[in-house]
């Protein structure tokens, strides 16, 4: 399994709240939670993310408030992974239940930067800056990770095994 894309680059402590801000809690189409995807940290990130992009962030991205909107805004807007140096702990655990691939990586984060093309193998965990001419290891998924993710999350996961 394979990322590859364009970075989106944030610091610490992103959370929840300018992931998907509170105003679109009433949402439940993925569709339309992409469209206000970062808004209130970068209003600049839905007119220019792309299928396959990636968002690559410092400490604690996904801090904050416990709610599913914020993985799921961020994989319907077509970002294909997050790297970071920490993420909060719920947020780690929402995203792999809704199936958007997520690594720790702190010298990833601190060696790649905005505009930077980047391929990820979720299999090795290695991360390649393609423009810099660097590589990382990340942790690897393990193979019930990547079951979930592949399958779109932990509920058509579950679903597929009956």
């Amino acid at each position: 399994m394979k990322a590859k894309g364009t970075v989106f680059k944030y610091g610490d402590n992103v959370d929840t709240d300018v992931i998907i801000p509170a105003r679109y809690l009433n949402v439940s189409e993925p569709s339309e939670l992409a469209s206000h995807c970062m808004e209130d940290i970068d209003t600049e990130f839905v007119k220019k993310v792309k299928k396959g992009d990636i968002i690559i962030a410092d400490k604690n991205f996904g801090c904050g408030s416990s709610r599913e909107h914020a993985p799921i805004a961020i994989k319907a807007s077509g970002v294909s992974c997050v790297i970071a140096e920490t993420f909060a702990r719920i947020f780690y655990r929402n995203a792999i239940n809704i199936g958007l691939p997520i690594i720790e990586c702190p010298e990833a984060s601190a060696g790649i930067g905005a505009g930077d093309e980047v391929e990820v193998d979720f299999d090795s965990g290695m991360i390649y800056n393609r423009t810099r001419g660097t590589q990382f290891k990340g942790q690897a998924f393990p193979e019930f990770m990547q079951k979930i993710i592949t399958a779109g999350g932990l509920i058509n996961y579950i679903n597929s095994q009956n």
